[in-house]
């Protein structure tokens, strides 16, 4: 979500209680016919009969749900661009400079000053684009457990957090941009990889408990098949943790997040309530791909270059930018922290265009982790029940351009017949001592 769109009134709600759904209880795998092991196995014919077991009115839904988020990609940019847009011409963002400088005399204070007037201000204006996306959306599809109060409570916390991080790397930027008029893309950019880095490494630790409770796994033989998988793999890892998504979610999922020490992998208790024992190990064997794979350093890298690459063309754009109509917006130059709105637009729009290349670099890693899960956990049919639950919200069997361009993973067909491809070449034996030379490769 976009940090600009939590209205300011969420200020007003931070005693509301959470919402506590009911436990649903676990359901075991059902193994269609054509996807047990046999002589005749076929990882094809096994995947349709996978896919076959979801009713067509529910694979419909999930379409639906699915292309409809494709096209609140556009519709999030359209929007964003619009609200930049009127803070812009309407002088607004102006007006919220002057405002600031009357307040104060302090250069940090009038930069804090303009940047609560920003927040409130952008949060207000996307309010209704927010509460339908992320409230009666998701009760439309039946995603949802959360009640409004609950809801408010979440955006109220992500308002404040982007309010007090967002705030400091502002700070930080419009500091840089001030004294090295020349070279301030470079280290505006190195200011951005730093707090990407910061948000992984506190993630785990401050702002995802503020969310939802983690706790230790309870003791039980699942648990143990936990640990001694992460063993096998080389993770020393002392403990597996549960959360309370539930109180927000119908969704299974898990995650391995932090850097630097503070890794957790977690599973969440949707995850526990709705999968076997089978399609839980499948899944944590994927987020343990995710930690042996070494994938967060490798988006901490990939993504420090992307925001280092944008911030060399957010200056070109911008200076053109400020050139061309900065007279109109009452803008004094690129130092000028009422030039935030036309900093906005350039960067959602190369967002928007990157869009297909982020969601490939993370679809591929995904498929990284899928193989590693597969191979750890040795579950394939665990991975295609799970599949399939991810299949209530995300496409099962997208076209190979939809799944290129709007897809951070792998679609269900695709992850499913992985799965069986994987089951069908571990029926066959495997021979036992020395490869014959009539075996061998000729050259």
């Amino acid at each position: 979500m976009a940090p600009w769109r939590v209205p300011a009134s969420l200020l007003l709600l931070a005693a509301l209680a959470f919402c506590e759904p009911p436990r649903a209880p676990v359901v075991a795998p059902v193994i269609p016919p054509a996807a047990q092991a046999s002589a005749h196995f076929d990882a094809i014919a096994a995947t349709n009969a996978w896919l076959a077991t979801i009713p067509a009115a529910q694979r419909a839904r999930s379409d639906a749900y699915t292309e409809g988020g494709e096209w609140l990609i556009l519709w999030d940019f359209l929007y964003t661009l619009l609200v930049m847009l009127i803070l812009l011409e309407t002088k607004l963002s102006a007006r919220m400079r002057d405002w600031a400088e009357r307040g104060t005399r302090r250069h940090g204070i009038q930069t804090a000053l303009y940047w609560i007037g920003f927040m409130a201000a952008s949060a207000v204006l996307t309010f209704p684009l927010v509460i339908y996306e992320d409230f009666l959306r998701e009760h439309q599809y039946g995603l949802s457990n959360q009640n409004f109060h609950s809801w408010l409570r979440d955006q109220f916390i992500g308002f404040g957090l982007t309010l007090l991080l967002g705030g400091l790397a502002f700070l930080a930027i419009t500091a840089i941009v001030s004294r090295f008029p020349r070279t301030w893309h470079w280290w505006g950019g190195a200011v951005g990889v730093v707090f990407l880095v910061f948000s992984i490494v506190i993630g785990p630790v401050f702002i995802e408990p503020l969310f939802n409770t983690y706790t230790p796994l309870p003791a039980s033989a699942l648990k143990d098949r936990i640990l001694s998988m992460a063993r096998a793999n080389g993770i020393a890892a002392n403990d597996v943790y549960e959360v309370d998504e539930s109180r927000q979610s119908k969704r299974v999922s898990a995650n391995v997040s932090g850097l630097f020490g503070t890794e957790r992998i977690a599973l969440n208790d949707n995850l526990l309530n709705r999968c076997s024992p089978e399609g839980v190990m499948a899944t944590m064997g994927h987020e343990m791909g995710h930690y042996v794979l070494h994938h967060l350093y490798n988006d901490v890298l990939f993504f420090g270059v992307v925001i280092l690459a944008m911030f060399g063309v957010l200056r070109r754009a911008l200076e053109w930018m400020l050139e061309r109509w900065g007279a109109r917006w009452e803008l004094r130059g690129v130092s000028d922290v009422a030039a935030l709105p036309a900093a906005v637009l350039i960067l959602a729009t190369l967002g928007f265009l990157f869009t297909p290349i982020g969601n490939t670099w993370t679809r591929t890693q995904e498929a990284e982790a899928d193989i590693f899960g597969l191979n750890a956990s040795r579950q394939p049919d665990g991975e295609a029940e799970v599949d399939l639950l991810l299949g209530e919200y995300r496409k099962l069997d997208p076209s190979p351009i939809e799944e290129m361009l709007f897809f951070d993973h792998p679609g269900g067909r695709t992850r499913i017949y992985a799965a069986m491809r994987w089951k069908a070449e571990n029926l066959k034996p495997i021979p036992n001592g020395p490869i014959r030379p009539t075996e061998r490769p000729l050259r």
